[in-house]
């Protein structure tokens, strides 16, 4: 199956969606490091270093799947909050695509901001218009009175022209070493009879505690005598009272949230000599209050751009001794799961701008395996 990639950033999304099978037949980018980047990991000429809003569609009818990242400015917690009235808001042309190519099925991503009360009315009307993509505004610019008619439209044809699902995800339930929550919105073309679910979520916290804090075989897969002493917080030491209560002799059920420990433990130190090119020491980092650091035995806080490429405390590294050091490129671009072989052009803070603002490519590959055998 073919797919066509808005927003691609870095790739993420499209590394996962190829690793599930399908062919990308363009990926859009209007950044133009993000657009070296995707040069250097995939078909150059799939790439189209363009502004989205005079890009010609046409040529592609016929892709089975349009995805991408919108972007998510206008909605994140740490912007703006402007939402519609941001000229960052570009959902209109990622449903301008829907309704000119009509693919089997499209999937959007986007920040759990998005789900803020206060722009309920607007994510409703962006639901509707992906549910009929085709019902054009009589009102020129004006998304309310347009969001009444298309609730007008929806009486008379209640059966739309895409199924539409969304959910809030945490990625560390797919065992993606990251506590990252995002919103995916999936739709799948009417016509095509069959059901959307989410992938299984297979991975859990209690898991993880319960193998930390109780049978300690954690540890011991990591070759550590007894559990290291973290300054957890007061809520964070309750749950581990509860699941010692709650699970003394049967374990959770699932699978253990993977740490930063797992994925990155046997890389050696970026200080000590080796051959990584991307593994690089940057100095420099700060502990403050919100700025903490992502503790090494736990999934990491989620890697953000940060303003203007300079990541927060999210992108650093806590140990139990509580000293601290900023994520090297390569660490955390494994931590996004992106191949270990795969290039990210710029400096160290466009870089992990870039990984900052990626789809975990495993995330990609389940969503683009469910998609696959959806409309297979």
């Amino acid at each position: 199956m073919k797919s066509l990639e808005i927003f691609s950033g870095a790739g993420g999304l499209a590394k996962g969606l190829e690793e599930s099978g399908f062919e990308n037949l363009a990926l859009v980018e209007f950044n133009k490091d993000a657009c070296k980047t995707l040069r250097a990991n995939f078909n150059p000429r799939t790439v189209h270093e363009v502004d989205i809003r005079s890009f010609d569609f046409k040529p592609f009818k016929g892709v089975d799947l349009i995805a991408g990242g919108p972007p998510c400015q206008p909605f994140s917690l740490g912007g703006s909050h402007k939402a519609f009235d941001d000229e960052r808001d570009m959902f209109p042309y990622a449903i301008k695509a829907i309704d000119e190519l009509r693919p089997k099925a499209f999937v959007f991503e986007n920040v759990k901001g998005i789900l803020r009360p206060s722009f309920s009315e607007y994510f409703n009307y962006i639901l509707l218009r992906l549910k009929y993509p085709s019902a054009k505004s009589h009102v020129d610019s004006d998304w309310g009175k347009h969001l009444e008619e298309l609730r007008g439209f929806q009486k008379k044809n209640p059966i739309p022209e895409y199924e539409v699902s969304f959910k809030l995800i945490n990625t560390a339930n797919y065992g993606i070493p990251q506590t990252r929550e995002r919103v995916i919105i999936v739709g799948i073309r009417a016509d095509i009879e069959c059901v959307w679910e989410f992938p299984k979520e297979e991975f859990n916290l209690d898991r993880l505690l319960w193998e930390q804090f109780v049978s300690t075989e954690y540890w011991k897969r990591h070759n550590i005598d007894s559990p290291l002493e973290y300054s957890h917080s007061p809520t964070f030491l309750k749950k581990i009272v509860k699941i010692r209560s709650k699970y003394s002799l049967i374990p959770p059920s699932g699978k253990p949230w993977q740490t930063m420990r797992d994925v990155l433990g046997r890389l050696p130190d970026p200080q000590a000599k080796h051959d990584i090119q991307d593994h690089i020491f940057r100095d420099g980092a700060r502990s403050y209050p919100g700025h903490t650091g992502s503790m090494f035995d736990l999934p990491s806080k989620t890697i953000k751009a940060g303003a203007h490429g300079v990541p927060g405390g999210e992108n650093m590294i806590r140990y139990a001794d509580d000293s601290i050091r900023y994520l090297t490129v390569h660490e955390a671009k494994i931590i996004q799961e992106f191949p270990k072989d795969f290039i990210f052009s710029g400096a160290w803070g466009e870089a992990m701008r870039q990984i900052g603002n990626a789809v975990p490519v495993t995330l990609g590959r389940k969503i683009g395996e469910q998609l696959f055998k959806t409309l297979s």
